[in-house]
């Protein structure tokens, strides 16, 4: 089943994560436990537990957040022609700040063969859905892809999230994207895409400087390469009516028009 039943590890071993860290270090390929550790603590997976962690055990259980993951894993994986992959639901890190405050208390890591979800017991089941779906997306996109994850640029990167938070949309509708999705106007969106981004297209995605543009670090506009992302696929989708599964394969400079 590719939704693993982590209410039974943190059962086990919530107040003592670095078991579960040392567990998910196996899924990894020469996985290293401090590495491993740092990568999923840094997306947002708790490593500090709350005082009361069995009754956050069992909020999430009433929830039913292991069945709604599995039941939409049913239907995307369907939709989008995707593949099974392992799926780790965990609580999120609910003493990191932004995390709390501007996403509800979700956050996730994809990769092309596992998906990790870390969700707070005040994510609604709405908000789940649309982490998951954000999420899965970036699976099926690096399955489809022409590119391979290894070669990705920038560009690549930034088209991965605008897809990933397109089919947010394109799902729910506008009431539950990411709070970067409007933080500029077209205007200025397209000023950041031409003087920033542009010029940088071609920078391999393990740079600090891609990073740094991504996010919106080191006196770049705050998360400038999701925003541009996000405004370029919506474009080319209000262009040519493509959906979420067509995207898929579409190569990130069609989608750019470069």
């Amino acid at each position: 089943m590719p939704v693993y039943q982590t209410d039974k590890w943190l059962e086990k071993s919530y107040d003592s994560p670095e078991h579960i860290y040392k567990k998910l270090t196996n899924y990894f390929y020469k996985g290293n436990i401090k590495e491993v550790t740092k990568l999923l603590i840094s997306h947002g997976m708790y490593h500090r537990p709350e005082q009361d962690g069995e009754s956050l055990l069992k909020s999430l259980r009433k929830k039913n957040v292991w069945k709604i993951i599995a039941k939409e894993e049913k239907i995307l994986k369907q939709d989008w022609n995707g593949k099974n992959i392992p799926i780790f639901i965990f609580p999120s890190d609910m003493y990191n700040r932004k995390i709390k405050e501007q996403y509800s208390g979700r956050a996730g890591l994809a990769f092309s063969d596992k998906l990790f979800l870390f969700i707070s017991d005040r994510s609604t089941e709405n908000e789940i859905k649309a982490l998951f779906t954000h999420e899965y997306n970036h699976c099926c996109r690096l399955k489809h892809d022409p590119i391979k994850e290894t070669d990705y640029t920038l560009l690549d990167v930034i088209i991965l999230e605008g897809l990933a938070e397109n089919a947010v949309r394109e799902r729910f509708g506008s009431s539950l994207l990411a709070p970067w999705t409007s933080y500029y106007n077209g205007d200025e969106l397209k000023d950041i895409w031409e003087s920033i981004i542009l010029p940088h297209k071609d920078l391999s995605k393990n740079t600090r400087e891609a990073s740094n543009i991504l996010y919106g670090r080191s006196f770049y506009p705050n998360m400038a390469g999701y925003s541009v992302g996000y405004y370029l696929v919506k474009q080319y989708i209000k262009n040519t009516g493509k959906g979420s599964k067509e995207l898929l394969k579409i190569p990130a400079k069609e989608i750019a028009s470069i």
